[in-house]
């Protein structure tokens, strides 16, 4: 089977997380600068034979789409384009909160979590989405 790539897409920084085969558990892979984003995503897309990307769509409590929102957007229809895999967009409402308490619990320090974080994002975001398709 194929796996599904996760993305939290940040302003400088993209978290990628990948699903294992079977589309069952999430895994956090790697972060990236954002300027390379779409061309790592192009060699994932390769190397471990992804069949879906899916990337978080910042939007507010109340529902309504920002700036961000409109660069995720913007963002999935030019992973598409390139990679020709379905991009699907998806509600990151505290993703990155429960991703930074995720990590608090495991003891990482302040300057760990600014590491991490945007991976463990893109973790819960894709973990999220795989929930939801079952």
């Amino acid at each position: 089977m194929s796996r599904i790539l996760g993305v939290d897409l940040g302003e400088t920084r993209v978290g990628l997380a990948v699903s294992d085969p079977d589309g069952v558990i999430a895994l956090p892979l790697e972060v990236v600068e954002r300027g390379g984003a779409v061309g790592r995503i192009l060699e994932l897309a390769a190397d471990l034979d992804l069949s879906e990307v899916v990337i978080g769509l910042p939007v507010s409590l109340s529902g309504e789409e920002g700036r961000s929102a409109i660069r995720s957007r913007e963002f999935g229809a030019e992973v598409a384009a390139a990679s020709g895999l379905p991009v699907h967009l998806v509600d990151e409402r505290f993703t990155t909160r429960i991703a930074d308490s995720a990590l608090k619990e495991q003891g990482k320090s302040a300057r760990a979590r600014r590491g991490s974080i945007d991976r463990a994002a893109a973790t819960v975001i894709l973990q999220s989405f795989l929930d939801r398709a079952r």
